[in-house]
């Protein structure tokens, strides 16, 4: 239960929260729970009818009514909010909450958090392999459900896989010191692997250590607070290995076309 100052954004609670977590607002922000469930802000996401991220905003129909009372929104019970995408209006996401006193809970949506989700990874199916990139589709899966320590565990996973892609690369060369990479920690790992990693995680080595405490120290929700950072910082990552990849795909077609107009000149 947040009962902390630091609470969603109204987009946030909408795209972002899991559900069924529950968000007691104090008396002195009431009026940031109103924001909520009287929802009227434009945002954007994925709109999986169009296929494509679109500016979406709040669908209210013939009953549009704000309350500008901070409590007005209090012991209000179940209710819903349905936003439409501004491409095509007839494209709807719907959200079901509960308001308890001076508690909101998100019960249900459509489409899920993943579903919105999964759209901005496919890129990533480029640098994973199958397997990893279904973890990472996992891990999302499981966040969005409330489980957060075993989003964690997945997410573990991909950090080590991006640790032993360059490990198998790097142990090729010959001035390779196997045996003192055996006896090394994460973090001496990652430094004797650092010009093949991606610099945000030779920079960020410590997302290992916070992976690593969130499976056997942390508890879900605790975990789940964490899990879009880490998240965050697992797509920089990847987002480092596609630009790699795509430099190197790019300077070798260019090296192709470069010697075929060199033999016609």
């Amino acid at each position: 239960m947040t009962t902390s100052s630091n609470y969603p954004s109204s987009k946030g609670f909408l795209i972002e929260v899991p559900l069924y977590e529950v968000v007691k607002y104090e008396d002195a922000d009431l009026d940031l729970g109103r924001q909520v469930v009287y929802f009227n802000e434009t945002f954007d996401s994925y709109c999986p009818e169009c296929n494509s991220h679109s500016i979406f905003e709040r669908y209210w129909g013939q009953n549009k009514y704000i309350s500008y009372e901070s409590a007005g929104w209090v012991n209000r019970g179940v209710f819903s909010i349905e936003v439409m995408c501004t491409r095509d209006r007839r494209h709807r996401l719907f959200f079901i909450f509960k308001a308890v006193e001076q508690s909101l809970q998100k019960i249900g949506q459509l489409p899920s958090i993943a579903d919105l989700n999964l759209f901005d990874i496919k890129k990533y199916s480029k640098v994973l392999e199958r397997k990893y990139f279904s973890e990472l589709t996992k891990a999302i899966g499981l966040a969005t459900h409330g489980v957060g320590v075993g989003s964690f565990v997945y997410l573990r996973r991909i950090f080590e896989f991006l640790i032993e892609e360059s490990h198998m690369k790097l142990s090729q060369e010959q001035a390779w010191d196997e045996e003192a990479y055996k006896k090394a920690r994460m973090n001496e790992e990652i430094e004797m692997l650092s010009a093949e990693l991606p610099d945000f995680l030779v920079e960020n080595k410590s997302m290992y250590s916070i992976l690593s405490k969130g499976i056997h120290e942390l508890s879900e929700n605790e975990c789940l607070k964490a899990f879009p950072i880490i998240k965050v910082g697992i797509e920089i990552i990847l987002d480092e290995k596609i630009d790699k990849v795509n430099k190197e795909k790019k300077l070798a077609e260019a090296k192709k076309a470069l010697s075929a107009l060199g033999g016609k000149i």
